[in-house]
């Protein structure tokens, strides 16, 4: 009965935090509960789940013995990381397939955790290209290029340095994109290149919030309408932060 009651134990621990991870990693509502459940189903057990947008709460059924337990755990801060959302669907089929165990899961589950992010300044680049590439895809030529590229540079790196100070991040965004603004809207104002405004409305597309606003339609799609709600509000509270940088950088250079 012990051992009965621990296995069960263990398991619920290691579904909460595969789900949790899929939630702060940016999975969707349907993703976290099918994966969750794909993986319970595979260890022999039922399981009811109760998913928020900042908590899931799990109850584990062991219908042979009739012994069951439930717990809550809150999910951290949503991100983006699809490196840990598609490692964990992929393992999830190894634990069907291959009959792993909880040891093997969570095993898998720490190294996944683990995985480096790639380093700071190849990122910084990276979105600052991306930004580039925006501005080239507009009709952007020349130095509307390379200014499209300083901006988002800047205003991706003052992002993370507003994140690392512990600032809310809606105002992290914010001044992100207040930063990014300024910098693109001097080429406004200087009247460098054929078509500054392009690098000037460009130069914040980097923090159009994506992830959270598909998020939503599909959660509401699925009929998980109370997480679809709260993250498509969260995406358009994202979207005031980026006009709001905007707006501001436009008054006061005067553009």
């Amino acid at each position: 009965m012990d051992n009965t009651y621990t296995h069960i134990k263990e398991t619920e621990a290691m579904l909460l935090n595969v789900g949790t991870l899929l939630m702060s990693s940016g999975a969707s509502t349907g993703r976290v509960r099918t994966t969750v459940n794909r993986i319970a189903d595979a260890l022999g057990y039922n399981i009811e789940l109760l998913i928020t947008n900042r908590s899931l709460m799990l109850k584990v059924i062991d219908e042979e013995t009739d012994h069951f337990v439930a717990s809550l755990k809150r999910t951290s801060p949503h991100g983006v990381n699809f490196r840990v959302v598609s490692g964990i669907s992929r393992m999830s089929w190894r634990v069907v397939e291959d009959n792993w165990n909880i040891q093997q899961i969570n095993q898998e589950i720490d190294r996944l955790v683990a995985l480096p992010h790639y380093p700071r300044f190849i990122t910084l680049g990276a979105v600052a290209l991306a930004g580039s590439s925006f501005c080239a895809l507009f009709g952007g030529k020349g130095i509307e290029l390379v200014v499209a590229f300083v901006a988002t540079f800047a205003g991706m790196y003052v992002r993370q340095e507003s994140l690392k100070k512990r600032f809310n991040p809606y105002v992290s965004i914010f001044f992100a994109a207040f930063a990014a603004s300024i910098l693109s809207g001097l080429s406004v104002k200087l009247g460098l290149g054929e078509s500054p405004e392009l690098a000037f409305a460009t130069s914040v597309l980097f923090l159009v919030p994506g992830v959270p606003l598909i998020n939503s339609f599909t959660d509401m799609i699925d009929g998980n309408v109370l997480n679809g709600i709260v993250r498509g509000i969260h995406g358009l509270i994202i979207a005031f932060a980026i006009a709001l940088g905007l707006l501001c950088a436009k008054f006061l250079l005067n553009i």
